[in-house]
């Protein structure tokens, strides 16, 4: 399984951007998704995540300007991310929990980031 992120770039505040993860290789279960971030000197924290069924959990952060949404036939994944702000600056990370088969475990995985900079 392999989750390939795509979409940062450099933006002024005030605008968007939209990051898409597409998911690939073979696998019994997609779980959950989500997006983390990380800047630098910081942890990695939660941005967002969508549940199959299509919960989704905001960081109090970005709450109300990003939205997650989830490509369930198409095992995509994105984010769209208004009204940006320059604390809003960082690698981009799209995560994925995988069942492999039906008697394994949910497995984590992990793209390659994407950056994401906005300037003031």
């Amino acid at each position: 399984v392999q989750l390939q992120a795509f979409g940062g770039g450099l933006v002024q505040a005030g605008g968007s951007l939209r990051l898409s993860c597409a998911l690939s290789g073979s696998f019994f279960r997609l779980n959950t998704m989500g997006w983390y971030r990380q800047s630098p000197g910081n942890e990695r924290e939660l941005v967002a995540t969508i549940t199959p069924l299509g919960s989704t959990r905001y960081a109090n952060s970005v709450n109300g300007r990003f939205t997650i949404s989830r490509d369930n036939a198409k095992n995509t994944l994105d984010l769209q991310m208004n009204s940006l702000k320059p604390e809003d600056t960082a690698v981009y990370y799209c995560n994925a929990y995988v069942l492999q088969n039906p008697s394994s475990v949910n497995t984590e995985y992990w793209g390659r980031g994407t950056q994401v900079t906005v300037s003031s």
